[in-house]
């Protein structure tokens, strides 16, 4: 007798389970109807450009439907922050768009500062080294991206091109913040230091060798048959579907609407620097191609503007309440031992108050909301990821395209999941 209780126990038992591994399956494909086939693509790395999953219903090889499923790499850095000085920080905003580190810095500093009321008091050439900071990302950035996505469309040589110049640019960033993917340069109040020597010659040098490598690139692909059919007439995101979804960045400009915050809401030293704004037209995956690759010939542009125009003194705010002071003060200074051991245990003292502010990083307008309450941390913070928006309109891309061309459409947007989930 015990043992008819226990088989009927078990299979009761798992009955239930089976009934509950149907039941949580059917949400993810809930609205999906008819005799279509149902596909997962990923979750996984190859030709997704990060961990995402991506449900599709097709009918043949025609996509009828497209469901993006984001958060696998979600580590709650917005609410983390919460738990940090605004310095302790930096080293998360690193990990957002993790192909363009500098950027991220820049643009969290710049919050904060705003919030403290100090973003126009920065010492000129901080302002100046944090725009080439910015525009580095930039090209290390699309180069990645451009590469990802020749390589995607089975252009593989492109791939080897852009990543080697990217491992100079790396070699740039290891010489100056002493890490080549993780940099955490800068500070709220100024940068961790300045430049060190010889690297303004190296930057210069660089800047003559990824210009040419811009040309290869562009003769591989620009009027190339295979990639011109495989991205022409793909993946056309209308200029009113695109501001309707609030995409940013490149992929908004490839749609026709000339938006970029470095001009339309300047900040640090770009009002005083000339560069233009590539723009497309078509909206395609072609058009966002080459406007990616005429935005690295204007940062080359920018970089090179800023190494001329150098000036020299400090590259941080000197105060002592807002920026650690010099080791050997803090060694001989009752006053900078002070303020050195409030801001290590205490953090830089921000008002209260609540601050957005919005920089133009390679994948869109990355932005932070702070909520402050006064103190060291911040009371609540949101993190606006370009990326997280930029894949919103993924059902309205994919929608109608060949499956094959579900690859190409995704290189095109140039996402990256650890900026999409945060």
């Amino acid at each position: 007798m015990a043992t008819d209780t226990t088989e009927w126990n078990v299979k009761d038992t798992l009955g239930k389970t089976l009934e509950g591994l149907e039941a949580a399956k059917k949400p993810s494909a809930d609205g999906l109807e008819g005799d279509k086939l149902v596909l997962n693509m990923g979750p996984s790395h190859p030709s997704t450009h990060g961990v995402l999953r991506i449900l599709l219903e097709l009918d043949g090889e025609v996509i009828t439907k497209a469901m993006p499923d984001v958060g696998y790499l979600h580590r709650g850095d917005e609410k983390i922050a919460e738990n940090m000085t605004y310095n302790q920080f930096v080293p998360y905003t690193d990990r957002l768009d993790y192909l363009a580190p500098l950027a991220n810095n820049v643009a969290y500093a710049l919050a904060v500062e705003k919030l403290m009321g100090i973003d126009k008091a920065l010492p000129e050439r901080c302002q100046y080294i944090r725009v080439i900071c910015c525009e580095l990302a930039r090209i290390s950035a699309h180069l990645l991206g451009l590469g990802a996505f020749a390589m995607d469309v089975g252009a593989m040589t492109v791939f080897l091109h852009t990543f080697t110049e990217r491992e100079k640019i790396y070699n740039l960033c290891e010489s100056l913040t002493g890490a080549r993917f993780t940099t955490s340069y800068t500070r709220i109040g100024g940068l961790a230091r300045d430049l060190p020597e010889g690297w303004v010659d190296q930057c210069r040098q660089f800047l003559k060798e990824v210009e040419k490598n811009f040309d290869e690139t562009e003769t591989l692909l620009t009027r190339n048959r295979i990639f011109v059919d495989r991205t022409q007439g793909v993946g056309v995101l209308p200029r009113e579907i695109a501001i309707n979804y609030g995409i940013t960045g490149p992929n908004l400009r490839g749609s026709g609407v000339d938006h970029d915050l470095r001009k339309s809401n300047p900040y640090l030293i770009y009002d005083q620097l000339d560069f233009e704004v590539p723009v497309g037209s078509q909206g395609d995956s072609y058009d966002r191609y080459l406007v990616r690759m005429e935005e690295m010939r204007q940062s080359a542009g920018l970089i090179r503007q800023c190494l001329d125009r150098l000036p020299g003194g400090p590259v941080s705010i000197q105060d002592g309440k807002t920026f650690l002071p010099p080791k050997d003060k803090v060694l001989s200074s009752m006053e900078e031992l002070i303020h050195q051991f409030m801001l290590v245990t205490q953090g830089v003292n921000v008002p209260s108050g609540e601050v957005y502010f919005g920089a133009e990083n390679p994948k869109g307008e990355l932005g932070f909301y702070i909520h402050s309450t006064g103190g060291g941390t911040p009371h609540r913070m949101k993190i606006r990821a370009p990326s997280f928006v930029n894949l919103s309109v993924l059902p309205y891309l994919l929608k109608g395209e060949m499956m094959s061309d579900t690859v190409a459409i995704l290189g095109s947007i140039d996402f990256v999941m650890g900026e999409s989930d945060r």
